[in-house]
């Protein structure tokens, strides 16, 4: 798991994604993956709402979305951070006390974690996360049959 206070994720909210993959792939040689917004495993399908990726060899180094929506009337396209913490709720009553400001309260992503947006004392805004708990493994078929075995033992 990530450490408390280490950057955790960077995302690019554009008015125009195509631009903007278009961009960082000639800049910075980033490998955009279009994910379906629901499921990042699988690419989106015309029309579906998306995410990008920007992928570093096989590792998502960031991400991008399309700002839309009357919530995004009059901001710029931007880069966002988000802070690791252990706990986001916690951490959210520290900003009040601190004399912050909790601009969206904490919320859950599936699959992503929990995460909440605030601003510091001269308005710097600054996302808050906890990230999920990576998926557990499957056991594979041999290492089932391992464990019945030896629960048989010791009967």
């Amino acid at each position: 798991m990530i450490k408390q206070g280490s950057i955790w994720w960077t995302e690019l909210q554009s008015r125009d994604p195509d631009k903007a993959r278009a961009f960082y792939k000639k800049v910075i040689g980033w490998k955009p993956f279009v994910a379906a917004a629901g499921d990042m495993q699988r690419k989106a399908k015309p029309g579906e709402p998306s995410y990008t990726l920007f992928n570093v060899g096989e590792q998502a180094a960031c991400g991008a979305f399309q700002m839309d929506g009357p919530d995004m009337q009059g901001v710029p396209p931007h880069w966002f951070t988000y802070i690791a913490v252990d706990n986001v709720d916690a951490a959210c009553r520290k900003v009040d006390k601190a004399g912050g400001k909790v601009m969206r309260p904490p919320f859950d992503i599936p699959g992503v974690g929990r995460i909440a947006i605030i601003q510091d004392l001269e308005g710097a805004m600054v996302g808050l996360g906890t990230p999920a708990a990576p998926p557990k493994a499957k056991k594979s078929g041999a290492a089932k049959n391992k464990k019945k075995a030896a629960k048989k033992k010791r009967k």
